[in-house]
């Protein structure tokens, strides 16, 4: 079991290394679509660079869609609908926006028939979604020069929005839409929860560490139930994997996700049974057991009845996991009991070899986010395209190995890319280590939880302006050079001011006090 055990951690951390946030693609609006008795807003994707989308629906012009998918809408192959700079302009479109096929002709000439014949707007509608703005929309040959005579906004529609469109309005007297880019909001209130989550989890784990601790030196004897120490040889190999891990999800993300998807539920419900195994060994139902053959253990009626349970769960959210409407209440409560288990049952016994492992893996990150992009052809980082999953992504899944809330504004951003924020099991598990081993330490030297206290509140800090500098800088942030140097420099202060470094450091604070039998307050 200890050995089981030993390898489930350290496989498990090989799979924790997501960013925090990804990034923006594109510049996203909103359209609005209204009927007699339906309503519904559509992603679209348009170019700021010549044209300006009201801000807010109150200011958006309300007004009639034309259907003329039907219709090939390109110069040349419709002579009639074509108008010619100077020749008298017939507007049978005045007053509405229209709505076309992609075709094959530029978006810059569809716009212009269309403005030509007295058209407000234009939705252009694409089969390829998740391009890039600069793909699926006009743009001059100079993009910060205003294409030449053409003043309506033009955007992309994607079309299983259109057959949406066409399929609720069938039978309408009239269909109005109204084009608009509502603000990016600067801060949600789902920030808010993502921080209590993983703040949380970070204490829990590290508490929880700490109380392992006590029990291992009250029995004076090491028993299943006893963490992995985790060797610098096993940094390397850590490291390593997850470079290779992270390259073929890059490179294989179809087909490498649902391992991880997999591995994420194997994971996931050995930790919620870890969890709450504690609490049902106290249920009255301690006398239904059955003796094993040849063993001494014996099979426990409340245990059978929990990993039932834990099993069940953990099948829902596999077969609802892409339900955004729920599956991430499922996801994050799987996602927090897999962090509490590998903090629990994961023990780094010096400092030496906690800041070690924190270093290596502060490198793989800032390596992964910041210097990536000048090594990939499209100049996003590595990091932030695979926790978004890859724009051409036939699969369309996400990693599960993130804590996910949904946007409470609403925003063209949310409904287009990211209904959700994001914070990856790295950004908790790493510095929770170091938690945890604060936590064993005041233990160790009957500190009363003093490392404990200042490492959790400088996992707080860290967090806080990890969320500051994504939004001044408006992109992906390697977390962890913020959790980690916080944490790390805060606990080495803390040790320098009580005079323990050398112990903290090694780890020996078992020698300062050789017998600890108090319980942890």
């Amino acid at each position: 079991m200890k050995f089981w055990m030993a390898f489930l951690g350290f496989f498990l951390l090989l799979l924790l290394l997501l960013l925090t946030n990804t990034a923006a693609r594109g510049e996203y609006g909103v359209v609005h679509v209204v009927s007699e008795n339906w309503s519904k807003d559509y992603c679209i994707l348009f170019s700021s660079d010549y044209v300006t989308l009201p801000r807010d629906l109150h200011h958006a012009p309300l007004l009639p869609l034309h259907d003329g998918t039907m219709a090939p809408w390109c110069p040349g192959k419709d002579s009639s609908r074509q108008v010619r700079p100077g020749a008298p302009r017939r507007r049978p479109l005045r007053h509405t926006t229209a709505m076309v096929m992609r075709g094959n002709c530029s978006f810059y000439a569809k716009g212009w028939l269309a403005q030509g014949q007295g058209a407000h707007g234009l939705l252009i509608v694409s089969r390829v979604s998740g391009q890039q703005c600069s793909d699926t929309t006009p743009a001059p040959q100079d993009p910060h020069q205003p294409l030449p005579g053409l003043t309506i906004p033009v955007a992309v529609l994607r079309y299983n929005d259109m057959l949406d469109i066409l399929r609720h309005t069938h039978g309408s007297a009239e269909v109005r839409v109204a084009l608009y880019a509502p603000p990016e909001p600067v801060l949600d209130y789902n920030m808010v929860i993502t921080f209590i989550l993983a703040v949380g989890t970070v204490a829990a784990g590290g508490y929880w560490a700490g109380l392992t601790e006590a029990d291992r030196l009250q029995r004076r004897r090491e028993d299943e139930g006893a963490p992995v120490d985790f060797t610098p040889a096993m940094t390397g190999a850590v490291v390593t994997m997850s470079c290779s891990i992270m390259l073929l999800l890059y490179f294989f993300y179809d087909c490498f996700v649902y391992v991880m998807i997999a591995v994420f539920g194997l994971g996931a419900g050995t930790g919620l049974y870890s969890c709450l195994a504690p609490l049902v060994r106290h249920l009255p139902l301690q006398q239904y057991r059955w003796p094993l053959p040849g063993h001494r253990a014996c099979l426990q009626l409340p245990l059978l009845l929990l990993g039932g349970l834990c099993a069940a769960v953990t099948v829902l959210w596999i077969a609802h996991r892409n339900e955004d409407s729920w599956a991430w209440l499922l996801q994050d409560a799987l996602g927090v009991a897999y962090c509490l288990l590998v903090l629990r049952r994961v023990r780094l016994p010096t400092l030496r070899n906690c800041a070690s492992f924190l270093l290596a893996l502060l490198a793989f990150d800032v390596f992964f986010v910041f210097v990536t992009p000048l090594l990939t052809r499209t100049g996003e980082s590595i990091m932030v395209g695979v926790a978004a999953g890859p724009v051409d992504s036939v699969s369309r899944e996400r990693l599960p190995m993130v804590l996910k809330v949904p946007w409470l504004s609403f925003s063209s951003l949310t409904l287009c890319d990211q209904p959700f924020s994001i914070l990856g099991f790295g950004d908790i598990v790493v510095p929770g280590f170091l938690v945890a081993y604060c936590h064993r330490f005041d233990v160790q030297v009957r500190s009363r939880q003093v490392y404990f206290v200042a490492c959790t509140a400088a996992y707080a800090v860290g967090l806080l302006v990890t969320f500051v500098a994504m939004v001044l800088m408006q992109m992906g942030q390697p977390a962890l050079l913020y959790l980690v140097s916080s944490t790390l420099l805060t606990s080495l202060a803390v040790a320098a001011c009580r005079q323990e470094l050398a112990l903290f450091w090694t780890g020996q604070g078992r020698a300062k006090t050789p017998r600890v039998t108090e319980q942890v307050i």
